[in-house]
This record gives C-alpha cells, sequence and structure tokens, in this order.
C-alpha cells in the first residue's frame, strides 16, 4: 500500500498517512514530515507514487486502504500538491466523512496546493513538462526544468523523476487533468487543516493557499519561501502542523 520510511505505525500510535505530489517520492514525504510528526506522537505513513495515467485513482486507493488497515488510529491525513488535492477531495467524499464531518481525525495538513476545482494555468506547466520529458527523456528533462531554479527542487526532480521511467509523461499529464477540491469540497471540511504555501512558487501559487483557508471552515495558512526548505526539508512539516495547531480550538466559521 505504501512507503513509510521504515514506520509501519504497528503499534499504538496514532497514524498519519500522508501522499506526495505527481513526480515526487514517499522519501521527499518522509524527510519532510517524518520527524515533525514524530515529534508530535504520530507515525508516518507516506504513500508511495503510483507512476503513470492512473496515479490519481492510486492515490485515493492509498487512503482507502489506510482506512481499511489502521481503522480509528488514522488520525491525520494529507499530502503535497496532487496529494494535498486528493486528500481533501477523500475526506470531503462519502469514503472518508460522517454524517457529523470527518470521523476521527485530529487534522489535514495540505501543502502547496496549486489549484481549486478544474485545473487552470498552472496545470499547463505540469502538462508542458510532460512533453519536456517526452521530448528529452527523464535526465535531459530535470536538467532543463533545473536552469534558473531553487537548487534543492532540482536535486528533487533528479532523485525522483527516474524512479518513474518513461510512465514519467502520463504521470504528469494526469496530474495536470485532476480537479483539485471544489469550493464546495473544501466548505465541509470541518476538520482543522493546516495550508503552507511558498510566497514565492508559480506553480503552487500563494493566492491558492489563501483561497483553500478562506473557504475551509477551521484552518490557517502558514507561507514560507523557498529558500527556507533548501538546508531541512522538515521546516515543510512543521510549518504546516504549527498551522493545524493554530487552528486545532478554533470553532468553525
Amino acid at each position: 500500500m505504501a512507503e513509510d520510511g521504515g514506520v509501519r505505525g504497528q503499534g499504538g500510535r496514532p497514524v498519519a498517512v500522508l501522499l506526495p505530489g505527481a513526480g515526487s517520492s514517499a522519501d521527499f514525504v518522509t524527510r519532510a514530515f517524518g520527524g515533525p510528526l514524530r515529534a508530535a506522537g504520530y507515525d508516518l505513513v507516506a504513500g508511495a507514487p503510483a507512476p503513470g495515467g492512473s496515479v490519481v485513482e492510486a492515490s485515493f486507493g492509498v487512503l482507502a486502504a489506510a482506512r481499511r488497515s489502521y481503522g480509528p488510529r488514522l488520525r491525520i491525513v494529507g499530502g503535497v500538491s496532487l496529494g494535498a488535492h486528493v486528500a481533501a477531495r477523500w475526506v470531503a467524499g462519502s469514503a472518508g466523512i460522517g454524517p457529523d464531518g470527518p470521523d476521527g481525525l485530529d487534522g489535514l495538513l495540505l501543502a502547496l496546493p496549486a489549484w481549486t476545482g478544474a485545473p487552470g494555468a498552472v496545470a499547463g506547466a505540469t502538462a508542458a513538462a510532460a512533453g519536456e520529458v517526452t521530448r528529452w527523456g527523464v535526465a535531459g528533462a530535470a536538467s532543463r526544468a533545473a536552469r534558473g531554479g531553487e537548487p534543492w527542487i532540482a536535486a528533487e526532480l533528479a532523485a525522483a523523476w527516474p524512479a518513474y521511467g518513461d510512465r514519467l509523461p502520463a504521470t504528469l499529464r494526469a496530474a495536470a487533468t485532476a480537479a483539485g477540491p471544489s469550493p464546495g469540497e473544501l466548505r465541509s471540511l470541518d476538520v482543522p487543516a493546516g495550508v503552507v504555501s511558498f510566497v514565492d512558487d508559480p506553480l503552487h501559487p500563494l493566492a491558492v493557499g489563501e483561497e483553500w483557508v478562506a473557504l475551509l471552515p477551521r484552518a490557517a495558512l502558514a507561507r514560507l519561501r523557498l529558500a527556507d526548505v533548501a538546508s531541512d526539508r522538515s521546516v515543510l512539516g512543521s510549518a504546516a502542523l504549527r498551522a493545524v495547531s493554530g487552528c486545532a480550538s478554533t470553532p468553525p466559521r
């Protein structure tokens, strides 16, 4: 079902299941969220991506399998980019929500949302990246994507993309055509939500994070700069947990 960086959630501790973004990895999720969640008392299960055109459906499947495996111990759900989109939609759907709200969840960790509802201009950049991979190959496209960008992002692409192989273009195209949570779905999520956005990342616009927080009944936004994560990926996870803690006792709007 999932990779978990050695943490298998087999004890009595509550479990957090987080999904990676398209073209990313369970290893990135583990490095970003594992330490902060462990310090907060949770075992992390990082969902392993399923490369190819069914990446979105497979991500929903990871969460459904986690509910079957961990039952009431599943207390936090979330993800990064596409993973955040899927997590929000899953909790808003029949598989993850009860008649009185999300059943048994302590919170949502939603890092780097890219759009709300139907894909827009930002999704076009993801589709364009798929074309670059088709044209230049995985290594060539990763090298071109890194030019002029943050070195740590280049390093993450170089580490994650080869594992997708020739299924990377289909993965990116599937992500680019997948709907994000609708305004109605976000409004339905009566559970503390920590949203994280970079103020300087055009592929995960700050305005989208602000929109999500405005729609979610109980949510707080953590703003970071891309450089903040350069030397320590766990800054991302710590920011998400601080945000969710800040709104945990806030009554729904």
